[in-house]
C-alpha cells in the first residue's frame, strides 16, 4: 500500500506540475491565432510601401491620370479597356467629350490617316477647348481644309510620349511645327497653355494626352 500511495502522489505532482504547461501552451496557440490580423496588418504595411515605392509609382503612371478621367465611361468601348483595343480615330470618336474633335478629323478626312500610323501621340482637345474659340472663328476653320488639317496634325507627334518625357520635352510634330511640354506628376502643360485633363490614355496605336485648350501652330 505504501508503493501504491506513493505512485499515486508522484502522479498528482507529475499533474499538479505539467497541468500549468498545458494551460500555457493552449493559450499560446489561441495567442498565434490572434497575431494572424497582426501579420495581415504588416502585410498591409508592406503593400503601402510598395505602393509609394519607385516601383509603385511606375505602375501608377502607367495608368491613365488626371481629373477628366473621371468622366470616362467605365464600361464599353468608350471606356479605358475599350479605347485601348481600336485605334486612336475610332477610339476618340467612342469618347462623348471628344466628339467636336472627332467631327474636325472626318471634316479633314484624318480618319484613316491617324487610324493607320503607328506609335504616335495625340493631344486631343476636349468640347470645352473647342467651345473657347469664337464660333465665327471655329467655323472658318472647319470650313477650310487646309487651315484644319494644319491645326490637327500640330496635334500629333510621331511617337508616344511617356509622362516622364513630358516633364520638359519638346517634340516636333506631324504638321512639322514643335511642341513644348512641361509638368510632373499628374500635372502638364503643352505650348504654356494647354493642360492635361486626361492623360496617358492608351488606345491601339497611339498615346492620348486629353487637354482644354486648342493648340495652333506656330
Amino acid at each position: 500500500m505504501n508503493s501504491m500511495q506513493i505512485r499515486r502522489t508522484g502522479i498528482a505532482v507529475a499533474a499538479a506540475v505539467l497541468l500549468p504547461f498545458s494551460l500555457a501552451a493552449c493559450s499560446g496557440a489561441s495567442g498565434d491565432t490572434g497575431a494572424a490580423p497582426g501579420a495581415t496588418a504588416t502585410a498591409g504595411d508592406s503593400a503601402r510601401t510598395d505602393a509609394s515605392s519607385p516601383a509603385g509609382d511606375a505602375m501608377t503612371m502607367d495608368q491613365p491620370f488626371g481629373p477628366a478621367c473621371a468622366g470616362v465611361p467605365k464600361e464599353g468601348a468608350g471606356s479605358f479597356d475599350g479605347m485601348a483595343k481600336d485605334p486612336v480615330a475610332t477610339a476618340a470618336s467612342n469618347n462623348p467629350a471628344l466628339s467636336t474633335l472627332v467631327s474636325a478629323v472626318k471634316q479633314a478626312g484624318l480618319v484613316d490617316t491617324l487610324n493607320n500610323a503607328k506609335d504616335i501621340t495625340v493631344f486631343a482637345p476636349t468640347n470645352a477647348a473647342f467651345a473657347k474659340i469664337p464660333k465665327a472663328d471655329l467655323d472658318k476653320v472647319l470650313a477650310d481644309k487646309e487651315l484644319l488639317t494644319k491645326i490637327l496634325t500640330y496635334h500629333v507627334v510621331g511617337e508616344r510620349l511617356t509622362p516622364k518625357q513630358l516633364e520638359n520635352g519638346s517634340f516636333e510634330t506631324l504638321q512639322k511645327g514643335m511642341v513644348t511640354t512641361k509638368g510632373s506628376g499628374e500635372a502638364y502643360k503643352v505650348n504654356d497653355t494647354a493642360a492635361v485633363v486626361c492623360g496617358n490614355v492608351k488606345t491601339a496605336n497611339a498615346d492620348v494626352y486629353i487637354i482644354d485648350t486648342v493648340l495652333m501652330p506656330k
